[in-house]
């Protein structure tokens, strides 16, 4: 039996469905099919109610946390004092254990808030938190950095935040949350219970003012030689300047970066007592008097003897180190009590400076002497020269820089042979035949439509090199030689163009040391460093920021290209008497020398299979140089004279090892005479 068909009046109503909308339709009828809009915005409705309602009992939970907190929290009345006792100066030690230094002869006297006179309140809060008097007792912009940073941004945290860490027993300076939690809650009571006089005054009698002065009458004497209540607004502005680095600005050079970037941050602590005065009259100088103002002199610093010769040199470095790696403020670095070992040998160091003495002993005095060694396979820096004066000169190692010359060839050959380009072609055995006729004008052809860069190595003209970098760009050889260890602010010091083959970029010693030492570590770069191990007073010991770098290593550029350039280094050495191929030891040698602008620098960097070390000279004033009884100067005749002499007593006593036999190199004892003699 059929189904029976309904009738018109009989058949149930269709549901209508929604279309696409048609230009001059109607969008809330709707027409044949689709679903009602209204059921979307409901779903949408209550899925906000939801997400609200979970907020609001969230952020009611934290509040209530945070009041239950704060309840807990003591009064600071009621708080001691931080154990002045703890605050230790930190002690550096060499790679042997045996102690080098102690950072921090601390000086510290407490005053009243009376004695401090308003010209150092108002540069203070000039340089440091400008809304002080009208700020409560945190930092909300400081606050909101260290949340998002996790607690490791520094400089945000305003002053009652910084004297409740500095002050008050309880809060380390350890950068954590915890901490910050814990810092936040005491600064807000602070802020209710003490007056900002008395705020303030806690908190300059508890800051670091760098050279060994803790707090402000301390600091007025280390730079001013004068009572804090007897300095002037220019001294005052000075005081509120230094707080932020005070490691960086306790002993400025003249003419230095230091010292444009320290005078900077005195402008704006001036500034800032105008700002202060523009809102409130009775604080900080209008801006007539501020234009009066002259950036004032600070005496000498005479840190004692203890930092004589090249101690005080590594009390700076170990001091950035701490800084850049640790994250370790200069304050905590004076009087934290740290146990601090360094990868330096002092046997090292002292041939590092017997050997300018040794290969040159009538080099002028004033010579900018340059020398650093690393160990390749680490990137811990085993030596450098330091100079005689650290607080009148620059490290000559470390920090000072020069024109690289020649040496920094090796970066161009890298970056080509990572390319492909200037290669031997044909390429036997992954490395070029005998280096013969040595001295034709132009080298056989390589790959890529460029000279054979390992052949032309010897070449001291350079010209295949320059081909080279216009060939594969300038920017690609920086990238090599940045990704080798060369510090990427040097970059900045020459023009980016295909002369850099010339050796434009000026570099320290350091620099060459770290690069070189990847070449020797067939192209694997560890970031150069002399801290190796810290402390604190519980005996727990920090990470570094570059532990997984350290321990892993960053690939420069392969091991064929290394122990392709390791092969040519060699050879070049070989034939061009630059300096002997192989030490006085018996460990093979690859290096180059190099001179930059008729001799204003010389240079030889170079390496054994154990130990890179580069040396520089060159003239502070940037003139040509002037060694006594040498009539050609360039760096096979001065500076690669000062490294044979360092690295034979370097590696006297330790086993020979041949670079990679893979690099075409035969054994020592097998090389047989020189072609070329």
């Amino acid at each position: 039996m059929g189904r029976r068909r309904r009738t018109d009046a009989t058949a149930r109503p269709r549901r209508a469905r929604y279309r696409r909308a048609e230009d001059g339709d109607d969008i809330t009828a709707p027409t044949d099919g689709g679903r009602r809009p209204g059921r979307t915005r409901r779903v949408l409705a209550w899925t906000w109610k939801t997400l609200a309602v979970t907020g609001a009992l969230g952020l009611c939970a934290l509040v209530a946390a945070f009041a239950v907190a704060y309840k807990e929290t003591p009064d600071p009345r009621e708080m001691q004092p931080q154990d002045q006792a703890l605050l230790i100066g930190s002690s550096i030690a060499y790679a042997d254990g045996t102690e080098a230094l102690t950072v921090g002869q601390l000086k510290r006297i407490p005053v009243t808030e009376e004695q401090i006179p308003d010209t150092v309140v108002d540069g203070v809060l000039g340089s440091e938190q400008r809304d002080f008097y009208d700020q409560p007792g945190i930092s909300p912009m400081g606050m909101a950095r260290a949340v998002l940073s996790g607690g490791g941004a520094g400089g945000g945290s305003g002053i009652t935040q910084q004297m409740a860490r500095n002050y008050y027993d309880g809060l380390s300076q350890e950068r954590s949350y915890v901490r910050k939690v814990k810092e936040i809650l005491i600064s807000i009571k602070v802020g209710r219970t003490l007056s900002p006089g008395e705020i303030l005054t806690q908190y300059l009698n508890t800051i670091y003012f760098g050279r060994e002065a803790y707090g402000v009458q301390a600091a007025a004497q280390a730079y001013f030689a004068k009572d804090v209540e007897d300095l002037d607004a220019a001294e005052g502005a000075f005081i509120g300047a230094i707080i932020q680095q005070p490691g960086n600005f306790e002993n400025v050079a003249p003419g230095s970066k230091m010292e444009e970037i320290l005078r900077e941050r005195w402008s704006y602590a001036v500034d800032g007592t105008v700002a202060m005065h523009e809102n409130d009259p009775e604080r900080g100088m209008s801006r007539e008097q501020a234009d009066e103002l002259e950036f004032p002199e600070v005496v000498d610093y005479e840190p004692g003897t203890s930092l004589s010769g090249y101690k005080g040199y590594i009390k700076l470095a170990v001091e950035r180190e701490l800084r850049d790696r640790y994250g370790l403020s200069d304050a905590q670095i004076a009087a934290g009590g740290y146990e601090v070992t360094t990868s330096l040998d002092r046997r090292l160091m002292d041939a590092a400076a017997e050997a300018f003495d040794t290969a040159l002993p009538d080099l002028p005095e004033d010579s900018v002497k340059g020398l650093a060694a690393i160990d390749p396979a680490t990137g811990e820096i085993r030596a450098f020269h330091g100079g005689d004066d650290f607080v009148n000169e620059l490290d000559p190692s470390l920090v000072q820089r020069t024109q690289a010359g020649a040496t920094f060839r090796p970066y161009v050959l890298a970056a080509a042979l990572e390319q492909g380009v200037g290669s031997p072609d044909p390429r036997s055995f992954g490395v070029p035949g005998p280096l013969d006729d040595v001295g034709r004008e132009s080298p056989p052809t390589g790959t890529g439509g460029v000279p054979d860069l390992l052949q032309a190595t010897v070449d001291p003209s350079g010209v295949p090199f320059v081909e080279a970098v216009m060939k594969i760009g300038p920017r690609s050889v920086t990238e090599t030689a940045r990704k080798a260890g060369v510090a990427e602010e040097q970059f900045e010091t020459a023009e980016l163009e295909p002369s850099i083959a010339s050796g434009t970029f000026q570099l320290t010693a350091l620099d060459q040391a770290s690069g070189f030492a990847t070449f020797a570590n067939q192209g694997l770069h560890k970031p150069r460093h002399m801290v190796t191990r810290v402390t604190d007073v519980n005996g727990r010991e920090l990470d570094p920021s570059d532990a997984g770098r350290l321990e892993q290593g960053t690939r420069a550029f392969s091991a064929r290209t290394a122990r392709d350039a390791t092969y040519a280094m060699n050879e070049a050495l070989y034939r061009t008497h630059e300096t002997d191929p192989v030490l006085p030891t018996g460990h093979p040698v690859a290096g180059v020398a190099g001179a930059y602008g008729d001799a204003r620098s010389a240079w030889f960097a170079g390496y054994t299979p154990d130990l890179a070390a580069a040396v520089s000279l060159s003239r502070p004033d940037g003139k040509p140089l002037e060694v006594p009884g040498v009539e050609e100067i360039d760096g096979g005749t001065t500076s690669a004279k000062v490294w044979s002499a360092f690295m034979a007593a370097a590696m006297r006593g330790r086993e020979v090892r041949d670079f990679d036999a893979d690099a075409g190199l035969a054994p020592v004892e097998e090389r047989g005479e020189d072609p070329a003699g």
